[in-house]
């Protein structure tokens, strides 16, 4: 099937979204943006930032901007955020963007957000971005980042119970690097925000939002093309976290996927929900009607949002809890 963004053909593509939603994309679309597909990265880089770096008044007790030694020796640089209260569990947020596109700053509002929520310590990654730095190196550096939080959280507050988040393509990281863990030290949970989960363009969610909102099934085509080196990697687990065996998935954290109804991504989700599930692992899907890609940022605009943020939190600070042994 042709892609409507690709054909001329544009039907509503805002139609059966939440109203609140609906108004919110309607005003981000005004603003004439061409799609991500359409565009340099270095001109969707800065438009992104533009778009998604945020004032918002999401206080925390503090921040910290620090930097580690990268795999490749180079900076991996991080932000941490804490929680008024500690010593509380931590999680590692890889950002979204198509592996392409974020910064700390544009993460910042969901970072914010699952720390007030979670009442987590929150160690945000800016991790290397293709097409300088195709797969695996954003792979590689939120491995690492994992393994440094486990050996220092309780540095900056952390209680030893240590999990991993991300979204879109931050949550395929997150992903693949509790599916990296070696036995028995998988993250207490992998939290995942409308995760890309495969490079499969053909799903029904895919076919029936293939022109967005906010991301389209060109986006997703352009977004692989620039993370991979090659077909090749398309078939490696750590870059489609579907393609894992049974036996890697069993080993893997408990999940908490958040998908909407109107997001191309959104079989993606379900898909890898329904494999941990079949592995034995406990994982739970959290599905969104009326929600497009990237909603949760529309948190402090959008009521459903907000109370998906909610749900999402409370699912995350389950497991997280039941990894520290509390009840």
């Amino acid at each position: 099937m042709t892609d409507a963004a690709e054909d001329g053909t544009r039907p509503d593509r805002l139609a059966g979204l939440d109203p609140e939603l609906r108004e919110v994309v309607a005003e981000t679309e005004s603003l004439g943006v061409p799609p991500w597909h359409a565009l340099s990265v270095e001109s969707a880089r800065r438009i992104e930032d533009e778009l998604f770096t945020s004032a918002a008044d999401l206080p925390v007790d503090s921040t910290l901007d620090l930097a580690i030694d990268g795999p490749d020796g180079d900076d991996l640089p991080l932000r941490v955020y804490r929680p008024a209260e500690t010593p509380a569990p931590t999680l590692v947020f890889l950002h979204g963007g198509g592996w392409c596109l974020g910064t700390l700053d544009s993460a910042a509002d969901l970072a914010r957000r699952l720390c007030r929520r979670v009442g987590a310590v929150v160690v945000s990654v800016d991790y290397r971005l293709a097409p300088e730095h195709p797969f695996p190196a954003a792979v590689d550096d939120a491995i690492r980042a994992l393994r440094w939080t486990r050996e220092h959280a309780a540095e900056f507050g952390g209680n030893g119970v240590v999990g991993v988040a991300g979204s879109s393509a931050g949550g395929n990281l997150a992903a693949a690097a509790s599916l990296a863990t070696p036995d028995g030290e998988a993250p207490a949970v992998q939290t995942l925000l409308y995760p890309i989960a495969d490079r499969d363009f053909g799903t029904d969610s895919y076919e029936a939002n293939a022109d967005g909102p906010l991301l389209t099934r060109a986006d997703m085509r352009r977004f692989w093309r620039e993370y991979l080196r090659s077909d090749v990697d398309a078939a490696n687990p750590y870059a489609a976290p579907l393609r894992a065996d049974e036996a890697t998935l069993a080993d893997g954290a408990p999940a908490v996927v958040v998908t909407g109804e109107r997001d191309p991504l959104r079989d993606d989700g379900a898909a890898y929900v329904s494999r941990l599930v079949d592995a034995g692992v406990d994982a739970e899907h959290l599905d969104y009607e009326g929600m497009c890609h990237g909603f949760l940022s529309f948190a402090d605009e959008v009521a459903a949002a907000d109370a998906a943020f909610d749900d999402l939190a409370a699912a995350t600070r389950e497991r997280l809890a039941a990894a520290g042994g509390e009840e």
